[in-house]
């Protein structure tokens, strides 16, 4: 069996065994795949068809792995005959045994399908903020510690690359690889004044605490518990973050410019 087909019998929670899809080698938690599972195929209204259709994923899903026995995976799942209607549909999936094993034993343990505003795809790689917020609440809502933080960190990183990328700063080095975060996010600091303080000064020092959860260098209990300060820090900053944004919008379009202070005048 295909891990589509076990994605198929939601809302049927029975543990099945699997083809591997994930490979021998073990995946670090918040290490990200696509993966050819078949389709996953859901029936469901539409509302531009006025009637009950069967919605089908692409053959690749996206795929997170959350822990040593859990994985988050999403998909947007389009009507069969209109090809127009998309929802998004998540599934936490977890293993009873060995998740690398040639036949891993799995089971769906939440499910949550909604719609977007836009058809278009989600994965980590889009602007995911809002969808990595969700699955972090649910994964702790379902009692997954490091999951839950995993995708903390994940909107965390985006929305440093995301400010860094507005105002021009490159993620790369001069060698071409990946800037260290610490450097970025004190370079996004520095370009960005109206960027809060604690994102810089104290938002590596998140970050690490973000990281340490994941690796293992606390149990899922105190996980569980350190998850709402951390959340509301990453909320905070993704709200601030936004807020810049559209301020910087308004300004604009209201035709005004800055001067070398950084204080919005009025154009001459």
């Amino acid at each position: 069996m295909r891990l589509s087909e076990v994605l198929n019998y939601v809302p049927d929670t029975s543990t099945r065994q699997v083809e591997n899809f994930l490979g021998s080698r073990v995946l670090r938690p918040g290490t990200h795949r696509n993966v050819r599972v078949g389709t996953a195929i859901r029936n469901r209204h539409c509302q531009e068809c006025s009637d009950t259709r069967t919605f089908a994923s692409k053959s690749e899903l996206s795929c997170l792995v959350t822990g040593e026995k859990a994985l988050s995976i999403d998909t947007l799942m389009t009507c069969t005959v209109c090809k127009g209607e998309g929802v998004v549909a998540w599934f936490l999936v977890r293993s009873i045994n060995d998740l690398f094993s040639p036949s891993p034993k799995v089971f769906v343990e939440r499910f949550t399908e909604y719609r977007r505003a836009s058809t278009g795809i989600t994965t980590l790689d889009s602007d995911p903020l809002d969808d990595l917020l969700m699955r972090a609440r649910a994964a702790h809502g379902s009692g997954l510690g490091a999951g839950s933080i995993i995708y903390l960190r994940k909107a965390f990183e985006i929305i440093t690359t995301e400010t860094a990328k507005a105002v021009d700063i490159d993620l790369k080095t001069a060698k071409g690889r990946s800037k260290p975060f610490q450097k970025l996010l004190q370079e996004v600091h520095d370009a960005v004044p109206l960027i809060p303080e604690e994102f810089a000064s104290g938002g590596y020092t998140l970050f690490r605490e973000l990281s340490g959860i994941i690796h293992g260098d606390t149990d899922e209990a105190t996980a569980l518990k350190k998850f709402a300060p951390c959340y509301a820090l990453v909320l905070g900053i993704i709200e601030k973050a936004r807020n810049r944004q559209v301020f910087e919008d308004a300004i604009i379009e209201l035709g005004w410019t800055h001067n070398e202070s950084g204080l919005a005048v009025v154009r001459a």
